[in-house]
């Protein structure tokens, strides 16, 4: 795994997306803090940090289509299979590197509400719990991210998921706003779901029968549940959409509260997403 580490770091301090990701990260920031606490004078320096999450939506496919895309495009994910280590060393290797190429930038971020505590009254406690959260918020995001790279060796289309994905997921709170809450919504809703994770399963074990089980138990759950209390049902998608957003649990944060929920959540995607991305390559190295 340090092998793995290493080397995915070499690469990408030889990478023209890594100071973008750095540049851009810093300098949306930098515009937040401009705007924030010069311009208006605020002295809560989370604000900037709520105001410069959007920039994920860019910055985090940027970094991660590559990861392990290239590997699949060059054919030198063969070489990582012949190694003495296993599939999750090689990505929890690929992880860590890019947790390190998003801690430099983010270090840096550290020292403004230093710096603006000479000039007024700001909150460390509050300022540096958000930012304990923006970063565990983008890791998660970046285990999103390899898991997306792990799905394909196409690095634009890679990227383009990415984007989808994180822009849905930042304004999944206002979509929520918008789509039905009535219980045949949440059924279709379901449905869509449920035949997703049907393609996911195939896809990961090339075991159709393995996924159409899964899916019709879930089905089958969802119409009793249905025909049992359908006021179950009604408005569980709008409630899901703003359950899953983890822009929205990172407000919390911006709002003054330390939420240990939402880094347990953080934390649980990434473990979930981290897992896909090793099944993903186990699948290819057996194949």
């Amino acid at each position: 795994m340090i092998a793995v580490f290493k080397h995915e770091l070499r690469l990408y301090f030889h990478s023209l997306a890594t100071y973008v990701f750095g540049a851009l990260l810093l300098a949306f920031i930098g515009v937040g803090a401009v705007l924030y606490n010069i311009q208006a004078a605020v002295s809560n320096f989370e604000f900037v940090l709520s105001f410069g999450s959007l920039i994920f939506v860019i910055i985090v496919p940027i970094l991660t289509m590559r990861v392990i895309a290239e590997e699949k495009k060059q054919k030198t994910d063969q070489l990582l299979y012949s190694l003495p280590i296993t599939t999750t060393e090689v990505v929890v290797g690929k992880y860590l590197a890019l947790l390190l190429i998003y801690l430099i930038p983010l270090s840096f971020i550290c020292i403004y509400p230093l710096i603006f505590r000479r000039f007024g009254d700001v909150y460390l406690l509050t300022a540096y719990g958000s930012i304990l959260a923006f970063f565990v918020m983008g890791s998660a995001l970046i285990a999103i991210g390899v898991f997306i790279s792990s799905l394909t060796e196409n690095q634009g289309f890679a990227a383009g998921i990415g984007i989808a994905i994180i822009l849905l997921n930042y304004y999944s709170v206002k979509l929520s706003e918008y789509v039905s809450s009535t219980a045949v919504g949440s059924i279709i809703a379901l449905f869509i779901v449920i035949i997703a994770l049907g393609l996911i399963i195939r896809y990961l074990t090339k075991n159709s029968d393995l996924a159409f089980i899964v899916s019709a138990l879930l089905i089958a759950a969802v119409m009793v549940t249905y025909f049992v209390d359908k006021t179950k049902l009604e408005g569980l998608l709008p409630s899901i959409m703003r359950k899953l957003s983890l822009f929205e649990r990172f407000n919390v944060f911006v709002n003054g509260v330390f939420d240990m929920t939402a880094i347990i959540y953080y934390l649980a995607v990434i473990v979930f997403f981290l897992f896909l991305s090793v099944q993903s390559l186990e699948k290819r190295r057996y194949n």
